[in-house]
């Protein structure tokens, strides 16, 4: 586990980007880290900062180096670093549904086969998770979620799949995931929501963010194809919880 009080490492990314890195490894005290500094960021509207990019275990910070140059940048990158790892927001929380198995979860009888228990027992304990949205990428809403129950944890596929569905739940390593969009992925697939995590032209375009909390409830076959037509017209789907 990264040490909390220990100052990040700050890595010159190009010409006007700095990255500032907490752990060289998915670390959940990073993570917090990350989001802390990228929330304290946000608040203290630093001229010359363009956009600001989390991930697992680093901060990424595009700045115009005419406004702020980089010794400037990294000594404020650093004073804002050694602040509360919590972010001084709302947690967001969300009820997320999920049709399991089937030809919506190819791989739930061979995940439960590999780890020695019942597909039945894999959904129980994969619905029985609070998960933390730990970052967004690889492709657009693409959400990778921390807190994956330990005897769920497996090694990714040896052979990604080129395509899957739009709307996969899945599992890799300690991680569990949502993938908004159809295409390839090389984790284990438990099943398949409606829920649109990115939607171009809805409001708010992305629905998850960074510090968000999600839980997954089950639903049937027929529920699901009915939350896909919602979806179709702009409907959230997922539920949020109150604080």
């Amino acid at each position: 586990m990264a040490d909390p009080f220990l100052p990040p490492r700050l890595l010159p990314s190009g010409d006007s980007a700095l990255t500032v890195e907490f752990s060289r490894t998915i670390d959940e005290t990073a993570n917090r880290r990350v989001l802390a500094l990228d929330h304290a960021l946000a608040a203290a509207a630093i001229d010359g900062i363009t956009e600001t990019v989390p991930t697992y275990r680093s901060l990424l910070v595009h700045y115009d180096p005419g406004v702020i140059d980089h010794e400037t940048l990294s000594a404020r990158l650093l004073a804002l670093s050694a602040g509360s790892l919590a972010p001084d927001t709302e947690v967001r929380r969300w009820r997320v549904p999920v049709c399991y198995g089937g030809e919506n979860g190819i791989d739930l009888e061979d995940v439960a086969r590999a780890l020695g228990i019942t597909p039945d027992e894999v959904v129980a304990r994969h619905v029985a998770g609070t998960y933390r949205v730990a970052m967004i990428g690889f492709t657009p809403g693409w959400s990778y979620l921390s807190g994956l129950d330990p005897s769920l944890q497996m090694s990714r596929r040896q052979n990604p799949r080129l395509a899957t569905p739009a709307g996969i739940v899945a599992i890799g390593g300690i991680q569990t995931g949502i993938q908004c969009l159809a295409g390839p992925c090389g984790w284990h697939l438990l099943g398949r929501t409606a829920m649109r995590t990115f939607q171009l032209h809805r409001e708010p375009t992305f629905l998850l963010e960074p510090g968000d909390e999600v839980s997954f409830y089950a639903v049937d076959e027929k529920t699901f194809a009915e939350q896909e037509r919602a979806a179709e017209h702009g409907e959230l789907i997922a539920e949020r919880i109150a604080a």
